[in-house]
């Protein structure tokens, strides 16, 4: 297994930044790694995504891994590789891009809903897959398919909170990826780095909790 996927299966948030402001992205990521966050996920329909994932592998490295989120094809793969993402992420389920990623040695993590797609994807050569979107699919939607499918680990992304979060992991998820509820916007905005720290702080105790 890809120590990036260990990575995941250890401290099991990924954080996702989407459309965030270039000039408190830096501050939003060093309160989430002092919070605890250790996998932090830049969405490639991020303006300036690239730049934001080589500058933070420069200024972060050490502390936390970082990858590109909603990769959707391998030409997209490829700009987030040479900008030095870690991991990739993606909402929709593209065999080339795991490929591509097996030869790169950058693990992918794609999208899936359906378990004919989950079972394609492990096939395919993915270690994870990203249940998306699990806000509509919800809880029980997970515990279903993990019945006949415990052997593949699944990233549960969309509609965790913290007063979910360990349902998600009891119901067998092996991560959550937390975007809005975690990468607080309106905190962003307004300079509250402290709280966007403490509340991720609150999640990471949450995962431990969970232990």
């Amino acid at each position: 297994m890809h120590n990036m996927t260990k990575l995941l299966m250890q401290h099991k948030i990924v954080a996702i930044f989407r459309n965030i402001e270039e000039q408190a992205a830096d501050a939003a990521a060093q309160s989430l790694i002092d919070g605890g966050i250790r996998l932090m996920e830049v969405t490639m329909n991020t303006k300036g995504a690239t730049g934001l994932i080589r500058g933070w592998r420069e200024r972060f490295g050490e502390k936390a891994a970082i990858g590109a989120g909603t990769v959707l094809d391998v030409e997209m793969a490829e700009e987030a590789v040479d900008a030095g993402a870690q991991f990739l992420i993606s909402p929709n389920l593209d065999e080339a891009v795991i490929e591509y990623g097996i030869r790169q040695d950058v693990p992918v993590w794609p999208g899936v809903m359906t378990p004919t797609e989950i079972v394609r994807a492990w096939k395919a050569g993915a270690e994870a897959v990203k249940v998306f979107p699990m806000a509509s699919l919800g809880l029980s939607y997970l515990k279903e398919i993990r019945a006949p499918l415990n052997n593949i680990p699944m990233i549960a992304t969309g509609g965790v909170d913290l007063d979910n979060i360990g349902a998600f992991l009891e119901a067998g998820a092996c991560g959550v990826g937390l975007g809005s509820k975690l990468v607080r916007q309106d905190w962003i905005e307004s300079g509250e780095f402290d709280r966007l720290r403490k509340q991720a702080s609150r999640f990471v105790q949450a995962i431990q909790e969970q232990g």
